[in-house]
């Protein structure tokens, strides 16, 4: 005899497939973006950057104080909505065939412990044609920045080449290379209700999660990008290109590289390069553990 679906029976269900996705969501535990990205809470549709365009920097008090005011019309990371839904069919519910989801709610929860890696790396990916905070895109050539003499001179974050890109960055300093900005944490919802129109017509009842967030771009300043061959002349490059950026008026921002970020298809050449103790063929390697290694299955 079939289950009748009273609100008990529901509730419990309801109450199991929540847990489950919750398991999912807690069995993860090898994400990444934390490392490059700074998370930013939001309170509001969009969220304005506009400090982004002024590093500040200790000086002397001559006179009255001088103050980093924020830009009136800065950059902007808008708030985007996502969902993932899971359908039940009421003939399983009613013949207790419940386990059969189990793997799709725990899936679920997978997915959305993942999210902000798909989307902070997604951005990074973009970055070279993507505007960041300075109107240029994130990776380019042609960075404004003043010399010391209040010139605009031109700065470089990008290596050029035509190959795989792999990244070189500073990620312990207060503001990261990137950002992940959440309005709302995914929440897990049903609509169970047996009264319900979609519920009655479609035979169906759904779970599912939906919040909102986005990513952005920090600092262009914190990372470097190549597409040149990953090798010890071109690492090296990059980390003296991080090493001697300077701010407006020749202000030298001390930036340490402490990350190599490459896809999977490069992790070989980046693990040759500063992970292995010794070069091939004999003698120290001179780059080991020069940087922490990461490897990005999103890239």
């Amino acid at each position: 005899m079939p289950i009748k679906l009273t609100s008990s029976v529901l509730k419990t269900n309801n109450t199991g497939f929540k847990a489950t996705f919750q398991r999912g969501l807690s069995a993860v535990t090898d994400t990444y973006w934390q490392r490059l990205a700074m998370l930013v809470p939001s309170d509001t549709r969009e969220e304005e950057y506009g400090w982004l365009k002024d590093i500040p920097g200790i000086r002397e008090w001559i006179g009255e104080r001088f103050v980093h005011a924020l830009a009136a019309d800065g950059y902007k990371i808008k708030n985007k909505s996502y969902e993932l839904t899971v359908a039940v069919d009421r003939d399983d519910m009613e013949d207790d065939r419940l386990g059969i989801y189990a793997p799709r709610f725990e899936m679920m929860g997978d997915e959305v412990a993942r999210f902000p890696d798909v989307t902070v790396f997604g951005m990074l990916a973009a970055g070279f044609a993507t505007n960041c905070f300075d109107g240029q895109f994130f990776f380019d050539t042609d960075h404004p920045v003043l010399d010391a003499q209040g010139n605009v001179t031109n700065v470089s974050n990008f290596g050029g080449g035509a190959g795989t890109a792999w990244y070189l960055m500073a990620t312990r300093r207060p503001v990261k290379p990137l950002i992940y900005q959440r309005r709302k944490a995914f929440e897990f919802v049903p609509m169970d209700d047996p009264d319900n129109p979609l519920v009655f017509n479609k035979k169906q009842l759904t779970y599912g999660v939906d919040g909102r967030a986005n990513a952005g771009f920090g600092f262009w300043q914190m990372a470097y990008a190549s597409k040149q061959t990953l090798s010890d002349v071109n690492f090296k490059a990059a980390r003296t290109a991080l090493e001697s950026l300077k701010g407006d008026f020749g202000k030298p921002l001390a930036i340490q590289p402490d990350l190599l970020v490459v896809p999977p298809s490069l992790r070989d050449a980046a693990e040759d390069l500063i992970v292995k103790q010794y070069l091939t063929g004999g003698g120290s390697n001179p780059l080991y553990k020069a940087v922490d290694l990461l490897v990005v299955p999103y890239l």
